[in-house]
């Protein structure tokens, strides 16, 4: 058989892939994770009650801005991975845009608060339960991004898997943001960070066991 004859061979029956068949699938599976998520929020650990009022104010926004910044990055940087040729380009870097922002910010409280309550700012209420939280709730959310992943063709297993596991990380806390109540910019950049650290190592763990094809 000459090459010629084995490249017709393998492409005889090849069916082309429907337009943005990738978007679709990793879209289905954030989607069923992210509701599985924000029912876990509602149903086991209940929404703040006054969400409405937090709302209004501009702490609310930056923990959600600063989740959600991270959560977009490392899902770009995911869909990039999820093609054999996939390179994630300066979408990893990026995340460092939002995490030095944060961290501004948190100096910014620590120059106007006494240094007697500095510890209190950085514990909080719940540093005992945040990073369990968050890490827990991106578990359906990772398993999502994983179903979609594994039926891709990535090739970069481990980084791929770190990456889905950062974007579910993210996606989590974000979702943990409509139940806490944590005010400190260096509460959410230590405990909610730390929540998204442990599911992108559980990733990087999960990756090549999870992603092989």
């Amino acid at each position: 058989m000459t090459s010629e004859d084995l490249i017709a061979t393998l492409s005889r029956d090849l069916r082309p892939v429907p337009r943005h068949a990738l978007l679709r699938r990793v879209g289905l599976g954030l989607g069923l994770g992210v509701l599985a998520t924000l029912i876990a929020v509602g149903g086991l650990l209940g929404y703040r009650p006054d969400l409405v009022i937090a709302m209004h104010g501009a702490v609310f926004w930056i923990k959600s801005a600063y989740t959600i910044s991270l959560a977009a990055c490392a899902t770009v940087a995911m869909l990039r991975l999820s093609r054999p040729d996939g390179r994630v380009g300066g979408w990893l870097v990026a995340m460092l845009v939002p995490v030095l922002g944060l961290a501004a910010i948190a100096l910014g409280e620590l120059a106007m608060t006494p240094r007697a309550d500095w510890l209190a700012m950085w514990l909080g209420a719940s540093w005992t339960v945040c990073s369990r939280n968050v890490f827990l709730l991106a578990v359906p959310i990772f398993a999502g991004l994983l179903w979609s992943v594994r039926r891709l063709a990535p090739t970069r297993l481990v980084l791929a898997g770190t990456v889905a596991g950062m974007a579910a990380g993210a996606w989590g806390a974000t979702l943990y943001c409509l139940h806490c109540p944590e005010t400190s910019a260096l509460f959410v950049l230590t405990w909610y960070t730390l929540g998204m650290a442990g599911m992108a190592a559980l990733g990087a763990i999960m990756g090549p066991r999870a992603l092989r094809w």
